[in-house]
């Protein structure tokens, strides 16, 4: 058990709501794109370029896993899937934090309340992401975890452990007929 899970190949056995979780992610990525997309064009420096950065490695991440779960899952890797989400996790944690606190400076200091609105739009839906990835994240390793990685992993050169109806104790063998020891003729020279 334990992090045998996180290292084997396939996907690991998740309840239903995760895979709309991850959906949603993907939903809320696109509209914080389009909204980094417009902070940037208003203001070419500061928290809109992470953002930007932070909406395609979702894409990436959460898009490639989501297609190799439902097309092609013997080629999902957890490992390398577990280290994408938690990089998705600090990448959002860092994108709504800056995000926020540019928008207070865009709101109080400046003209330009278009900017500090999707600014904040920006943070605020960004830490709803943030969450959802954690959450994905938590219920991803717990998947990973409780199952029973050894004896499905076979594929990996593993051997599934056989099981036999009597115990071990109770089999049967069958006696080996006793051969004659041959002797070796000896060699002439």
């Amino acid at each position: 058990m334990g992090a045998n899970g996180l290292v084997a190949v396939g996907v690991p056995p998740q309840p239903l709501w995760l895979l709309y979780i991850k959906i949603g992610i993907l939903s809320l990525s696109l509209l914080l794109f389009a909204l980094s997309c417009f902070a940037l064009s208003a203001s070419p420096w500061g928290s809109g370029g992470l953002t930007l950065f932070v909406c395609l490695f979702t894409f990436i991440v959460y898009g490639g896993a989501l297609a190799l779960e439902l097309k092609w899952p013997q080629f999902f890797y957890r490992v390398g899937a577990l280290i994408g989400y938690i990089l998705c996790v600090i990448f959002w944690l860092a994108g709504w934090a800056w995000s926020a606190s540019e928008s207070s400076v865009w709101l109080s200091w400046t003209w330009r309340r278009d900017v500090g609105g999707a600014l904040a739009a920006i943070a605020a839906l960004g830490a709803f992401v943030w969450v959802a990835t954690i959450v994905h994240l938590v219920y991803f390793i717990l998947a990973c975890v409780r199952e029973d990685s050894p004896a499905s992993q076979a594929e990996l050169g593993q051997v599934k452990p056989e099981s036999s109806a009597v115990p071990p104790a109770q089999e049967q063998f069958q006696q080996e007929p006793v051969y004659n020891q041959q002797q070796q003729p000896a060699y002439q020279q």
